[in-house]
């Protein structure tokens, strides 16, 4: 059963909108279907989002991605939770934009905030939904394209990913990950 979903990015105005922070933009439209409270606890570096009529917590660490490990640990800690109760979702380059993959365990895949949670908590074995972003089209530096916006017409596509992650986290709350894993591994163009 997954009691923490949470989402990595970049906190500040600055990297709102950008391609490494679509798991924050994913947190925030479960937090809003589910109609949760937000708070901030900075013992957990992380935002929270609190949800009365569940047994769950939205997070966002506000570590920066490259340190996400140190939030996630503090969040197992004072929640008492497991690895495996734990959903993370992040941006992945590997997967075109409009792919999602719900999977239970895995590596890093070089993703550096899934290299620090890995660090910190010791173990590959939690759940993760990875949402496409794609590759850079030219070969520019993948930092600066993974800190980059969105375009206009990737816009478009992105409002359909956060709808399709959303509809996704909800049935794995209800379901379950095992069950949820059809529905949730697809293209949504």
């Amino acid at each position: 059963m997954i009691k923490a979903i949470i989402g990595l990015g970049n906190p500040g105005q600055k990297y709102k909108d950008t391609r490494h922070n679509v798991g924050f933009m994913v947190a925030d439209a479960v937090a809003k279907a589910l109609k949760c409270d937000n708070k901030y606890k900075e013992k957990d570096f992380s935002h929270i989002y609190e949800c009365p009529d569940y047994d769950v917590i939205i997070a966002k660490p506000q570590t920066y991605m490259n340190l996400s490990g140190n939030a996630v640990l503090n969040l197992l800690e004072d929640y008492n939770l497991k690895p495996s109760e734990i959903l993370v979702v992040h941006d992945d380059l590997d997967l075109n934009l409009g792919t999602i993959r719900l999977r239970t365990k895995g590596s890093s895949g070089g993703h550096n905030g899934l290299k620090s949670i890995i660090g910190m908590i010791k173990t590959e074995e939690f759940p993760r939904l990875k949402i496409g972003i794609g590759r850079p089209a030219r070969k520019e530096e993948v930092s600066d394209y993974v800190l980059s916006p969105f375009t206009k017409e990737e816009k478009f596509v992105l409002d359909k990913v956060i709808a399709a992650s959303t509809e996704c986290i909800l049935n794995v709350l209800k379901y379950g990950i095992e069950k949820s894993m059809g529905s949730c591994n697809k293209s949504v163009i």
